[in-house]
């Protein structure tokens, strides 16, 4: 599966590297050393995908994803930063980046991990059938976890009527969980909603959509009492006040 790929990395050891790498496996690899130039290649060469140093000079990492999704370009973008903070994390994928990896970094797992998007990216790509006329969706087609309420057909989710707006990631993890309300989920078993099992995509990915996720849905973020932590298993999704009930009886 050989690509077109755009390496933004200022340090020109670890460029080298990264480029070696990559060719080995076959891409045709570009490399930039700043976000500028960064910006220039994807609007004119048009690779299939971006690999993007947060820290770099003329226009850092996060400000080359924030102007490329504004414009609308789907480049994939594989994001390598130092920084390894949850809010670092949860704006890169906030702001559009489709995977990332923290420094220092396994060359071969960069390079498994390109090759799964690249393949993802393939797939979604690809021409589709015309698809039949969406019904219109009845009662029972509506999610409901309390007043959590997603709707797979409209692509909608509200709690207590209040529309939230997710991300696709979001929505079908959110999805799966509403289908199946209090059973507990795997990272694992999350992760194959999201792209299909895939060994080489890191679990900490359901980790940071699950933390975005309750910064929309619950009021405390901190103190979740729909998206719950099941301690060394995974999480659930749950109606507050049937646990509220429990307690008070």
């Amino acid at each position: 599966m050989c690509a077109n790929i755009l390496v933004a990395e200022d340090d020109t050891k670890q460029a080298e590297l990264v480029r070696r790498y990559l060719e080995h496996e076959g891409h045709a690899v570009t490399v930039v050393e700043d976000g500028r130039a960064a910006l220039e290649e994807v609007r004119h060469r048009e690779p299939e995908l971006l690999v993007l140093d947060v820290m770099m000079p003329r226009a850092d990492g996060l400000d080359v994803v924030r102007i490329l999704r504004a414009e609308s370009r789907e480049v994939p973008v594989l994001m390598l930063t130092a920084r390894s903070t949850e809010d670092d994390l949860l704006l890169g994928l906030d702001l559009g980046a489709d995977d990332y990896m923290t420094k220092p970094f396994s060359p071969r797992e960069l390079v498994a991990r390109i090759r799964t998007l690249l393949r993802r990216n393939r797939r979604s790509a690809a021409p589709t059938p015309v698809p039949a006329p969406v019904p219109v969706p009845l009662e029972d087609d509506v999610l409901s976890v309390g007043t959590l309420r997603v709707d797979p057909v409209r692509h909608e989710v509200s709690v207590g009527g209040r529309p939230v707006e997710c991300t696709p990631g979001e929505f079908r993890i959110l999805t799966a969980m509403a289908a199946e309300a209090d059973r507990v989920f795997t990272r694992q078993q999350l992760l194959a909603e999201l792209h299909g099992f895939d060994k080489y995509i890191s679990s900490r990915t359901v980790d940071v959509h699950v933390m975005n996720l309750r910064k929309k849905i619950e009021r405390a973020p901190r103190r979740p009492v729909r998206l719950l932590t099941v301690f060394g298993v995974g999480y659930k999704l749950t109606d507050p006040a049937k646990g509220a009930r429990r307690a008070s009886s």
